[in-house]
């Protein structure tokens, strides 16, 4: 069996396009081979940044023939119908064979298509793929037609197997294929032939190419690291620059440089950004200071004075942008010095939002909301409420920064230094980090009390502020990745045993922003206030809001009231829900299944996610075990014939259960059971015991058990069946403490 080499040689291709690349030349490759009838033993894709090159062993020499049989229409039919069926399979009348079937004598076709050899397989497939790929972005050059991500120069296409190599002939837009390749484009210029994939990759290592894109990483960090290890220092470790690296060079040559002295007092953050993203440096710190003092910037090339003239041209490029970060950070500073970060946040009153959310739609708007939300969160996690509210007022400061302004991702960070510029508490500076946290799943959550009430306060008002407005998240789309801002609430309630009721927390936010866009005029409304007025009329309710504003303008109707809390009820409830879907999802990567997770859904306050998950974890090792599965089957038992003959009867048996009418031991136990658990339930369940209360449950089982195995529910006795119908219902309402175990399955 043949070995196919294929090597696409073109101008730079885009770093961060190659993995995606490689992996879709494979696939695309190996599928139509294999649509086509070729199979093979084993597919191996790189990339560097002129080439894709893709290898595959144990390719069949040719496709095998293909029988395939179609069946026509009835032998009777029109024959419309019959020409259309010898059109479709490009045979005649007498190459059609006739079978008796159930619905009578059909005409049936037998297709046959002889194997072809894998040359010419493999053209079509090759020619297919080059014009199809799918790249980000590509360009057209030259007069042709064709397409690519920079100007394809060279197709290199070979089988070989032990008669010698081939090559596979196709033309494409005047690029012939052929058994050559280049080397590194200055140290080893020119063509060379290759018969094999081990011929090619070694003659590329002589030419100065380290074709695997591992390779090139292992290569790159390990240099990095050693040097920096002679001189005492560390490499700061950055996986997606190491990788971006590597597509950028075909032989990498590791070269250190120092940043200089007047730089060296900017944040870590600063220099480790800036050198990362404009000029793709590595930061190389002191461990015992933890400052970055110097640089790794891999080139592409040897030369004779060994990188210093690289290094050199480097270090004056990296001293100018560092120079410019020099400015910012001491523009900012100064800033805070003489107006605070209140004075530096003044702007974002300019500053929309979401256009959308109109008289609410400003960043300034936004802010004042989450101080609001931040001072009533912070009891509940253990924060001093003016702590909180100070450091809401000031997170979003930086913003407005020339650093920021110029270095977006070191929003928060920057806030945490310029805050500590400005003499405020940790507490507060912290905060003004850690409340954009966590920003993933594998996010550190916050857990110092005033960020996790600053945290909740903001990602709560994001999630409120979209639903207002009814920008919720469709399919898979989701560009203002409310998603994440969810899991991130669901994560800091969890992370941080948070007791709080998440439902009043949405319900007073959303209705404040209802009737403020109502209400002409700016205002703050007390989301304290808010919540209480609910329990009101909704005439006492504008009495009491309009009693406390402080601005003569202002006036909220009843009208207005009733309103706003008509309309934010049903958007309260589905907000809750998208907050228990990402609940679910967050538990279900912890081993919790659905089911268990709906049933623990279905009980009272399940807006406090902490009880809810207590509840879960608590309620899913209980049906792993061999009591809870047996409780279970006998929970649904009796809850089935309970509900048939409710709905028969037209009635509700759900009192009245008395042990004087039973009549069996069996039945007298159970009762005796069902008391003794309710008395350890009820307690269990006040205390949030959920382990203690399921342990009840559990003794349940064997009664239950033998009741249904001795006791016919539906007596002949009117009395009786009543009496054991209503001990059905006492099996259901006592296991339902728990949760609703008619939601969980098996």
């Amino acid at each position: 069996m043949p070995d196919l080499l294929i090597e696409l040689f073109s101008e730079e291709i885009p770093a961060r396009m190659q993995f995606r690349a490689r992996e879709d030349m494979k696939k695309l490759v190996t599928d139509g081979l294999v649509t086509a009838g070729l199979t093979y033993a084993s597919a191996g894709a790189f990339s560097t940044p002129r080439r894709l090159t893709l290898t595959i062993e144990g390719l069949t020499a040719e496709s095998p023939t293909q029988r395939e049989e179609r069946k026509g229409p009835k032998a009777d039919a029109p024959d419309a119908a019959i020409e259309g069926f010898l059109r479709a399979t490009g045979l005649t009348r007498d190459q059609l064979e006739v079978r008796e079937d159930k619905k009578g004598a059909t005409l049936f076709a037998t297709l046959t298509r002889p194997g072809r050899k894998a040359p010419e397989i493999i053209a079509e497939v090759l020619e297919a793929t080059i014009r199809t790929f799918p790249w980000p972005k590509s360009m057209r050059w030259g007069a042709g037609s064709l397409r690519w991500v920079r100007p394809l120069h060279s197709i290199l296409c070979i089988l070989t197997d032990d008669h010698g190599t081939e090559i596979v002939p196709l033309t494409l837009d005047g690029i012939a294929t052929t058994n050559t390749t280049e080397g590194h484009r200055f140290m080893a210029p020119g063509r060379f032939a290759v018969t094999s994939f081990d011929d090619y990759a070694a003659k590329l290592k002589r030419a100065f190419v380290v074709l695997d894109s591992a390779e090139r990483e292992a290569q790159i960090w390990h240099d990095a690291t050693t040097q920096a290890f002679a001189q005492g220092l560390e490499v700061v470790p950055d996986a997606g620059l190491l990788t971006e690296v590597a597509g950028l060079v075909e032989h990498p040559v590791v070269l250190m440089g120092a940043i200089g002295e007047a730089f060296l007092a900017l944040p870590p953050e600063v220099l480790q950004t800036s050198m990362r993203e404009h000029q793709k440096f590595f930061s190389v710190k002191n461990p015992k200071t933890g400052r970055i003092e110097k640089f790794v910037t891999v080139a592409n090339r040897e030369t004779a004075d060994h990188g210093a003239t690289i290094l050199a041209g480097n270090q004056k490029v990296l001293t100018a942008r560092l120079s410019d970060a020099k400015f910012f950070w001491e523009n900012d500073l100064r800033t805070v010095k003489s107006d605070g970060l209140e004075g530096m946040a003044a702007g974002l009153a300019q500053v929309t939002f979401h256009n959308k959310l109109g008289k609410l739609g400003s960043q300034a708007d936004r802010i004042a909301r989450i101080e609001a939300l931040a001072r009533e969160i912070a009891p509940l996690v253990g924060a001093a409420p003016d702590l909180a509210a100070e450091a809401a007022r000031i997170a979003k400061a930086d913003l407005q920064s020339a650093m920021v302004g110029e270095f977006p991702e070191l929003q928060g960070t920057m806030g945490g230094y310029y805050a500590r510029a400005a003499g405020l508490p940790d507490a507060v500076a912290n905060a003004c980090k850690a409340h954009y946290q966590p920003l993933g799943p594998s996010d550190d959550v916050p857990t110092e009390p005033v960020s996790v009430a600053v945290a909740l306060a903001d990602k709560i008002d994001t999630l409120t502020s979209f639903w207002v407005i009814d920008e919720k998240p469709t399919g898979s789309k989701d560009p203002f990745a409310l998603r994440r801002a969810a899991l991130g609430v669901v994560r800091l309630v969890l992370g941080n045993g948070v007791r709080v009721g998440l439902y009043g927390a949405i319900y007073s936010s959303m209705v404040s922003q209802l009737i403020t866009k109502r209400v002409a005029g700016k205002h703050e409304l007390s989301l304290k206030l808010i919540r209480g007025v609910a329990d009101l009329g909704f005439k006492e309710a504008a009495e009491t809001l309009n009693s406390t504003m402080q601005a003569e303008s202002r006036k909220v109707s009843s009208e207005i009231v009733e309103s706003a809390i008509r309309e934010a009820l049903p958007k309260c409830e589905d907000l809750l829900a998208f907050l228990h879907d990402r609940l679910k999802v967050h538990l279900r990567d912890q081993g919790i299944r659905h089911d268990v997770i709906d049933a623990c859904l279905a009980m009272p306050n399940n807006d406090d996610l902490t009880l809810l998950v207590k509840r879960a974890e608590a309620l899913s090792g209980f049906v792993k075990t061999d009591d809870g599965t047996n409780l279970l089957q006998g929970f649904k038992r009796a809850n089935n014939i309970l509900t048939a003959e409710e709905k028969k009867d037209g009635v509700e048996y759900s009192y009245g259960a008395d042990p004087k009418f039973a009549e069996t031991p069996e039945e007298k136990t159970l009762f005796t059971a069902l008391d003794k658990a309710e008395a350890t339930i009820a307690p269990a369940m006040k205390a949030e015991d959920f382990p203690a209360a399921m342990g009840a449950m559990a003794a349940l089982r064997a009664p239950i058990d033998a009741f249904f195995n001795t006791v016919q529910v539906n007596s002949d006795n009117a009395v009786i069946r009543r009496n054991r119908l209503n001990l059905l219902s006492r099996i259901r309402a006592t296991c339902t403490q728990v949760a609703d175990l008619t939601k969980v399955e098996g």
